[in-house]
């Protein structure tokens, strides 16, 4: 398929740092450099190679990439074509906000560690440059001072009187020190000296998303130092453990969890970064427990073992345990041993049935359940679902949360879903160090339900959308477009996103290893639009997109990705 074409990037050129496409993955830090002279450049496409930062300590980036990668390459870097470039300054906070992954971090602090040496060189540079000119200036100074002092003398030995020189005089004859001082130093007036001006602590990437994300708008809660006034409804915080990255210059970031409270009563909770990225957080001591290990729960249960928590799993196919037996974690032999053995038991499974089969069914939950323990529920269901568990948990002395997620089988093994929860306050934050190591966000939103009213809506407009995606897909196809093309200009638009651009190529490459499957989005679907019903409200989108789905289905493709939907439009 013909690529699109684009404009050179303004002024791009050797040793300029950029973000560079790599096939599927999101854009990457890297820099212009000389290619090798064994390695040709591409025919016919204007390039520039660029070699990509933090590919260097752990299985390179590029190696993934073989397959799709086309462009001639060493193992840390290739030729990219210029459409697929961006300057690395201008575009940095929008790649940031995007980009969360623990690799892509890694390369963002690779080029602030290399643009803070190249700063550190160009400071010594100047500062050995004054110093010269000093030493000149000074050295001129007393040999004028000398060659007055010996004509004086050389006065004085031949009898002539001592000549007075007026203030006006000196100063119309010879610079004064003080103006001479001035004229000699290299600043302009009005600039603050060069190490003023670099006495600020340079930041890390993470500290500057922090700044300039979504935590700008946030007032900080008090210092450590200051007591937090617990008669304050409207300002709560968690205060995190500290954690140190080697790669700035200060010892230790404290990490706050932001709470700022609705008028609705709602609470949305955001870490500072994800602490299941940089392996800082505290585990609670609490044994916890994990029912489910399917796409989702496998990554969670992955980084909680990885944050150091107690792990109790239990699977309905018991070998998908072994694994994380392997691992460290403990094997339970049925969901109400698990409750009963820990403090706190999460489950993710597939709908509402499987959710209530678990806690209601033979050795369920809810025979594990007595005063005092803890029960999780991560499942995306509907919200008569959630209530009536939560009801038969609590009638028992149980305490009860819903906290579905959203993201997909890659967010999870990375520890960047974001989880929205519901019911006991108490638990919440019982739960918040193995938040912190399986999501990025947490959000609080009040009473049991309103979790998974939100996660319905929040999946209903993922899944609209994606059936949307396959339709503009298949429509350029018939009418004779490049789909690849289409999938360009995308990127390059107001729609540019990981989620679009990972899907399309899903469909363009015949993809459809499930990351989200087909039939759990159509379910979910299902369940938004009977929410709509249920308070009367519309949903003519949702609706004409679970048809589509519902076509899929029937073509096969349930237990492919969402992105097989586009099957339902070319059959």
């Amino acid at each position: 398929m013909a690529a699109a074409t684009a404009a050179v990037p303004v002024n791009l050129r050797l040793g300029d740092l950029v973000w560079g496409k790599l096939g599927r993955y999101p854009p990457w830090p890297g820099k212009i450099v000389n290619p090798p002279k064994d390695l040709k450049k591409p025919r016919g496409k204007k390039c520039f190679f660029v070699k990509f930062f933090g590919t260097e300590d752990h299985l390179p980036v590029l190696e993934e990439l073989e397959p799709k990668l086309h462009q001639p390459r060493t193992r840390e870097s290739a030729w990219i074509k210029v459409e697929q470039l961006k300057p690395y300054h201008a575009h940095k906070e929008e790649m940031i906000k995007i980009n969360k992954g623990k690799r892509f971090q890694q390369a963002v602090d690779a080029v602030e560690e290399f643009l803070k040496k190249g700063k550190g060189k160009d400071q010594a540079s100047s500062h050995n440059s004054t110093e010269e000119k000093n030493r000149r200036n000074s050295s001129e100074e007393r040999g004028k001072q000398s060659v007055g002092e010996e004509k004086h003398k050389a006065n004085l030995s031949e009898g002539k009187p001592k000549k007075r020189v007026s203030s006006v005089s000196s100063e119309r004859g010879s610079k004064s020190p003080l103006k001479r001082t001035y004229e000699q130093s290299p600043r302009k007036r009005g600039r603050p000296p060069k190490d003023e001006k670099d006495l600020t602590i340079p930041e890390s990437s993470t500290v500057k998303r922090m700044m300039t994300g979504t935590m700008a708008g946030f007032k900080w809660p008090p210092s450590v130092s200051e007591p937090v006034k617990d008669g304050d409804p409207h300002f709560h915080h968690f205060l995190l453990s500290q954690t140190e990255k080697p790669t700035v210059c200060y010892q230790a970031i404290t990490k706050k969890l932001k709470v700022c409270e609705e008028e609705t009563g709602s609470t949305s909770i955001q870490a500072a970064d994800s602490t299941a990225i940089n392996g800082s957080i505290t585990p609670t001591d609490k044994k916890i427990g994990f029912l489910g290990l399917g796409l989702m729960g496998s990554g969670i249960v992955s980084n909680l073992l990885k944050m150091g928590h107690t792990v109790t799993v239990w699977n309905r196919t018991a070998e998908k345990c072994d694994l994380f037996i392997q691992e460290g974690a403990r094997l339970g032999r049925t969901p109400a041993e698990v409750v009963s053995t820990c403090d706190i038991t999460f489950a993710c499974v597939s709908d509402p049935k499987a959710a209530k089969d678990l806690v209601l069914g033979p050795s369920g939950v809810l025979q594990g359940i007595r005063p005092g323990k803890c029960y999780v529920d991560m499942s995306t269901v509907d919200a008569d679902t959630v209530t009536e568990l939560a009801q038969v948990i609590v009638s028992r002395g149980g305490r009860f949360l819903e906290a579905p997620v959203s993201g997909n089988q890659q967010l999870s093994n990375d520890g960047m879903l974001v989880i929205l929860a519901a019911g006991d306050r108490g638990l919440y934050e019982d739960c918040s160090s193995c938040f912190q190591a399986m999501g990025k966000t947490s959000f609080f939103l009040g009473e049991v339900g309103n979790a998974a009213k939100m996660m319905l809506i929040v999946n209903m407009v993922q899944g609209s959308f994606m059936a949307t995606i396959a339709e503009g897909l298949t429509l350029a196809q018939v009418t004779g477009q490049s789909q690849q093309t289409l999938l360009d200009i995308l990127n390059q638009g107001q729609l540019a996103s990981i989620f679009l651009d990972q899907k399309c190529q899903n469909i363009l490459q015949g993809n459809f290893k499930p990351d989200f499957y087909l039939k759990y989005i159509q379910k979910d679907l299902r369940l938004a639009i009977a929410l709509g019903d249920s308070v009367n409200h519309p949903t003519p989108m949702a609706a004409a997109a679970n048809e589509v789905y519902k076509r899929a289905k029937a073509l096969d493709q349930s237990d492919n990705d969402m992105s097989a939907v586009y099957r339902a439009y070319i059959h």
